[in-house]
């Protein structure tokens, strides 16, 4: 029997953690070394925090069975009234508490973004809407009838060396690693475990006879599955695309149905058997290649970051014809490989969203 994995939290409920902690002591004069946090979907966390100072909190982010190279960060927290001095070059983010207003600030070790096609704007902090929204929603709690101009400076140990080893640079965000989440709970993907899991779970949707298997790649993904298929056949494979289909070829599914994001599949269309980006990030060189070829369209010279960048700079008539092309080319893979790896099912479908594109592939 597989290991059971362990799930953790993300930077960005950690962060969250620290700032509850802070006003928790500002607002109430209350120091708290442990917290019950509200995540997205009504889930909840519980997180040890440790005082390091007045208005000073720091947590330590937990172990789990991720390839997440912040597992074991010190992420902090400090809250003051004053604006902070002598950080990185920035627009802090903005929240409105209530009655006062909290300006959000990155700190030593986390990263400011520098280009564009992030989920985040250029000269603020690296600090996603998810975990935004989760310190609002959390602090608002806390605070009650406090009225405060207040300013959070977040900072990581280490976080320039731990950002070296993410794709930070290469995108745009500078000076540290990036607070992120969309759902709180950092879901377990260490290689060998997670591979075995997937067998597993295509191993019982055999079992009950399902003719379809749905391989889903992200949270949205998975939630559109939920909506559209069995749930006994969908199978949340991570990053492992190629791994997924080659444990297919003990079994004799009617279809496979693949779903993830544009830029996700992008990846997929340009072979990459494994999309997590310690493999690579997308070659936008032949992105442009593919749209001059394909709409007689010569896309600006820039140096894109992101396929959101991409599609910034792409008339609006090109997207869903665009988003066409590479549900095509990813569709092309999956035959690929499965000829390849004698899988013997002969039909893919591919949903490649937000816009739910779609295209079924037979030979």
């Amino acid at each position: 029997m597989s290991k059971k994995l362990r799930s953790g939290y993300t930077t960005g409920t950690h962060a969250t953690a620290v700032l509850v902690a802070c006003f928790s002591e500002y607002c109430n004069a209350l120091v708290v070394n442990t917290l019950s946090l509200t995540l997205p979907q009504q889930k909840t966390a519980t997180i040890k925090v440790l005082r390091e100072k007045k208005y000073t909190f720091s947590t330590i982010k937990v172990d789990n069975d991720d390839m997440d190279v912040t597992k074991g960060a010190k992420i902090s927290c400090t809250l003051q009234i004053q604006q902070p001095l002598n950080l990185q070059q920035q627009t802090p983010s903005v929240l409105m508490l209530g009655k006062s207003i909290l300006y959000v600030w990155a700190g030593e070790g986390v990263g400011v973004v520098s280009k564009k096609g992030l989920k985040i704007e250029p000269n603020y902090p690296a600090i996603n809407p998810t975990p935004l929204s989760m310190m609002k929603e959390n602090s608002i709690k806390i605070i009650g009838d406090c009225k405060e101009e207040f300013h959070a400076i977040f900072e990581v140990e280490n976080g320039k060396e731990i950002a070296k080893q993410t794709a930070n640079e290469k995108v745009g965000v500078l000076g540290g690693i990036s607070i992120l989440g969309t759902r709180g709970i950092v879901k377990p993907v260490s290689s060998e475990a997670y591979i075995d899991s997937i067998e597993a779970e295509i191993n019982v949707a055999a079992a009950f006879d399902e003719s379809v298997i749905v391989f889903t790649l992200g949270n949205s993904a998975l939630d559109y599955a939920k909506e559209h298929f069995h749930n006994t056949s969908i199978v949340e494979i991570g990053n492992f695309v190629y791994d997924a289909s080659a444990k297919l070829q003990e079994h004799q599914f009617k279809k496979v149905v693949f779903i993830t994001s544009i830029a996700k599949m992008t990846k997929l269309a340009q072979g990459f058997k494994n999309t997590h980006n310690k493999f690579g990030t997308i070659d936008f060189t032949e992105v442009r290649e593919w749209i001059e070829e394909e709409f007689k369209y010569r896309i600006q010279e820039e140096n894109f970051v992101t396929l959101k960048g991409v599609l910034l700079s792409l008339p609006q008539e090109y997207h869903e014809a665009f988003t066409r092309l590479i549900t095509h080319k990813s569709a092309l893979k999956f035959k690929e490989w499965f000829l390849d790896l004698g899988v013997e099912t002969k039909i893919v479908e591919i949903i490649t969203l937000p816009k739910s594109i779609r295209e079924e592939l037979k030979w």
